[in-house]
């Protein structure tokens, strides 16, 4: 599902270039549940924006889904990013004069099929049941963050790309949230590429990615 080859990202901070990723070269099979960790400053989100086609290499590729992301203009991104990408961020980034239903609607109202059964059903999925026409000022932060979920799952993506989604919960919530993550990476087959600093979360995945300094440090799978 997701290739790169060589990966390296350098950005130019007050004059001197700084390299942030450094010749990053793996594999994440279609249906996988992998988490990338390591320490703040390490690349982890980094990497995860160039997988993503949110950001451009300074040298390498990357192939998402069977497209080599170089090979795309900016639009061409974005439109594989609307079709098959999915993705949950630390910030809820819910619109507020919208319910939680229609929050979750918002991607499929803008590819011009709206479905209602599905959008009710993922709310259901994530445990929302009863609350679909709740604003996110009347639901907790927990409870946002599954409508994120559900949201990121409603076009059906073949990938989901997590960045530190339980970075605004607590632990408890936070594991419940990955806990959720991985039932509809099941469900679902969706490929599933969680960027945590959190070991407890990460060993839910079946496979952890470790980054230091920009480099690949370890690559265990369970």
């Amino acid at each position: 599902m997701i290739e790169c080859n060589q990966l390296t990202r350098t950005y130019t901070s007050g004059g001197r270039a700084l390299t942030v990723l450094k010749d990053i070269t793996l594999r994440i099979d279609a249906g996988a549940f992998t988490a990338i960790v390591g320490p703040s400053g390490s690349g982890k989100t980094t990497l995860l924006g160039l997988l993503a086609g949110l950001d451009a290499p300074t040298s390498g590729s990357v192939t998402l889904d069977g497209h080599q992301l170089n090979q795309l203009d900016e639009d061409g991104r974005a439109r594989l990013r609307a079709e098959r990408v999915g993705f949950v961020f630390q910030s809820f980034q819910l619109i507020p004069t919208l319910t939680a239903l229609e929050n979750v609607l918002v991607p499929l109202e803008l590819s011009g099929e709206p479905d209602v059964a599905r959008a009710l059903g993922l709310l259901s999925d994530v445990g929302l049941a009863g609350r679909e026409h709740h604003y996110p000022s009347q639901l907790s932060g927990g409870e946002q963050q599954r409508v994120a979920l559900a949201r990121a799952f409603v076009n059906q993506p073949a990938v989901l790309f997590a960045d530190e989604p339980t970075g605004n919960l607590d632990a408890r919530t936070g594991q419940t949230i990955v806990q959720l993550m991985s039932e509809l990476n099941r469900k679902h087959g969706t490929t599933l590429v969680l960027v945590t600093h959190d070991p407890a979360l990460a060993a839910l995945a079946r496979r952890t990615i470790r980054l230091t300094d920009g480099e690949v440090v370890s690559d265990t799978t369970t």
